[in-house]
């Protein structure tokens, strides 16, 4: 495991209108206010959206399994917020259930906003990390830039 230590910074909260798409409304209110690195709270409706549900195999290169909705659903999601190459970078999981019926995954694509949504954005400050790409996996991973290292082998 790799760590570095920050503090809490501003707090924003905002509300999303309906059909609003999240990644966008999330990462243009974190450029206009210049925030870095945040943690993300997101509760409300969700119209549509395309989850990652996992890899279509544990082995070998990363295919994203892909699930997909539009009949609008209950949502929960928390997420960070780094810097990468593109400006700030969303990383967010959720869950969206309808009747009976629950989806738990990375909605990458075409998530938007069923009436409304709520969103709290909590600021981290003093750390020097961003998302880089890792070639190995092909991934935007979370690097710090001088981090701790622990070895979480065996106990005793």
């Amino acid at each position: 495991m790799q760590y570095a230590q920050g503090r809490i910074g501003r707090v924003f909260a905002a509300r999303l209108e309906d059909g609003e798409p999240v990644y966008d409304a999330i990462q243009e209110l974190a450029g206009r206010e210049d925030v870095a690195c945040a943690l993300v709270l997101l509760l409300g409706g969700a119209r549509s959206a395309t989850v990652v549900t996992g890899p279509r195999n544990v082995t070998g290169p990363i295919e994203p399994r892909l699930q997909s909705f539009d009949d609008a659903r209950e949502m929960i999601a928390v997420g960070t917020l780094y810097p990468s190459d593109n400006g700030p970078a969303l990383h967010l999981h959720a869950g969206f259930g309808r009747d009976d019926v629950a989806l738990i995954g990375c909605p990458r694509y075409a998530l938007n906003t069923y009436l409304v949504a709520e969103l709290v954005v909590i600021e981290i400050e003093g750390l020097d990390a961003a998302r880089r790409l890792d070639p190995e996996s092909g991934l935007k991973l979370l690097r710090f830039a001088s981090a701790q290292s622990v070895d979480l082998g065996p106990c005793g």
